[in-house]
């Protein structure tokens, strides 16, 4: 199995490293109340989901 032949520097692994970055979630509009919500889920304001009452708020 290979091993690295000499020590990696703080630098190099942090610069490496500095592309992990996470993406903030999508938003889209309710289309009932026009309330930004979670794309694929219940609309936490009204309670409906693809022009449907899915839950009772």
């Amino acid at each position: 199995m290979p091993v690295p032949k000499r020590k990696m520097s703080r630098s190099r692994t942090r610069t490496r490293r500095s592309s992990w970055k996470t993406t903030p979630a999508a938003l889209a509009t309710c289309g009932q109340c026009q309330q930004p919500k979670l794309q694929h889920t219940a609309c936490p304001t009204c309670g409906t989901y693809n022009r449907r009452q899915v839950l009772a708020v």
